[in-house]
């Protein structure tokens, strides 16, 4: 656990020096795409954090002077499957990205999505040794909060306090300075599988570049599509992206749960190449262009033509009715919502004051599929675009780059999580030195 502390601080410590040089690259690996964004700070990160609201206080100090996206090679599920394909993919973004900007990054914030988030709600608290709440006192309560055991072999990716409590007063963002006695605390802690972020920070140091932070994608998709009324009374982002698809459920302009169901868009695209004995190429195609999921009259005698180059004139100059092909699309949609409406119903999200549903991602595109989605996961349905960053180019706009703007502003204002604060002496291991010397001098 402490191994994790500290390489979560060292990788804080490095990203506040990369954004002080002033340049940062943003890296969003997904299974469809990879994307790289390159951002250039002004170096007055001091006044932006006076703007009151961290993350959401509207345009973050940097502009993007780089963007480049390639086809991902080597992940599946959100996970990287193949070393040396997810490398060379990477290489080819960053220096796509690289060479528009025209200026050399060293270092990267990742973003991924899949490895199995679990959710965990944890609560601490502690007594106050002086009548005002120091920075001290924070970290003294965040490591109160019972750490539950999450099996070998994970790892926690975010772990953020959501909320504050001083004696009877509740819902403090930040209680330093104020006075009390008795201090609680409610902590969200995402585990991921160790493996994947292992894989991950292996394959970017191939690539020669350092990590400089990592997030998962359901959570900053959450931060650029959902605004902010929708993050401060509750509500879901759905972020249907190629082999994975991210739930990230937000209250009082926090996540408070994350969970991903291992289905996408290529799912779709799988079920087309299946269905018509086309390439997945070719079925690609013919999703962006035809596809949907509700069907009308029209559909019948709208006729598509598949094409093709095998060779064999009949079966190159085939022809499909859409109709036929929403058939094949709305099983597999349908049955990626049931599971989303699933993860949402184990996490309560019927319990929440507002009960806002944001789509967003590539696969959210679809035609119809808000219409379906309303029906199947509940009334307040809307596709989600990403907010809050100007300046980028005008291909980096659309619902699939919601990961990798969240990652903008994760890079720019992150939100304060456990690391951020020095963990008291009591926490680490028994041998320690800063133990040995706490206890010097106590006694002597």
């Amino acid at each position: 656990m402490i191994e994790l502390y500290e390489s979560q601080r060292a990788m804080r410590n490095m990203r506040r020096a990369a954004m002080q040089r002033g340049v940062i690259a943003i890296l969003d690996v997904g299974s469809s795409k990879i994307a790289c964004l390159v951002l250039r700070f002004d170096g007055n990160e001091q006044g932006l954090e006076s703007d009151g609201i961290g993350s959401l206080a509207g345009q973050s100090g940097f502009r993007v002077i780089g963007a480049a996206t390639t086809r991902s090679r080597g992940v599946r599920f959100g996970e990287i499957d193949a070393m040396g394909e997810t490398e060379r993919a990477i290489r080819t973004a960053v220096q796509a990205a690289q060479k528009m900007a025209q200026i050399r990054v060293d270092h990267v914030i990742a973003c991924f999505s899949g490895a199995e988030p679990r959710s965990y709600g944890l609560a601490g608290q502690v007594e106050i040794e002086e009548t005002m709440v120091s920075e001290q006192d924070i970290a003294r309560v965040l490591s109160a909060c019972d750490v539950p055991d999450f099996g070998q072999g994970r790892e926690v990716l975010h772990a953020q306090p959501v909320n504050f409590a001083l004696d009877h007063r509740s819902g403090l963002s930040d209680p330093r300075g104020q006075i009390g006695q008795t201090l609680y605390t409610d902590m969200h802690m995402l585990t991921v599988e160790a493996l994947a972020i292992q894989n991950l920070a292996h394959c970017v140091k191939r690539c020669d570049l350092e990590l400089a932070g990592i997030a998962s994608s359901a959570y900053v998709s959450g931060i650029a599509a959902l605004v902010e009324d929708e993050q401060e009374l509750g509500a879901a982002c759905i972020d249907l992206g190629g082999g994975a698809t991210g739930v990230s459920i937000f209250m009082k302009k926090h996540m408070i749960y994350a969970d991903s169901v291992r289905m996408g868009g290529d799912h779709v695209t799988g079920d087309i190449s299946m269905g018509l004995q086309v390439p997945m190429a070719t079925a690609e195609r013919i999703k962006t262009f035809y596809g949907g999921v509700v069907a009308t009259g029209m559909d019948d005698r709208e006729m598509i033509e598949i094409g093709g180059d095998t060779g064999d004139w009949h079966h190159d100059r085939r022809t499909v009715s859409r109709a036929e092909l929403i058939g094949i699309m709305r099983p597999r949609v349908e049955e990626i919502l049931e599971e989303v409406r699933a993860r949402l119903d184990a996490a309560g999200f019927e319990h929440l004051p507002s009960q806002q549903i944001v789509l967003t991602g590539a696969a959210s595109q679809i035609p119809g599929l808000d219409g379906l989605a309303s029906k199947i996961l509940g009334q307040q349905v809307r596709l989600g675009r990403p907010l809050r960053v100007h300046g980028l180019p005008q291909a980096a706009t659309g619902p699939g780059f919601a990961s990798a703007v969240g990652l903008c502003l994760f890079a720019a204002h992150p939100q304060d999580e456990w690391w951020d604060f020095e963990v008291p002496v009591e926490r680490y291991p028994a041998r320690s030195l800063k133990r040995a010397v706490k206890w010097f001098r106590d006694n002597w």
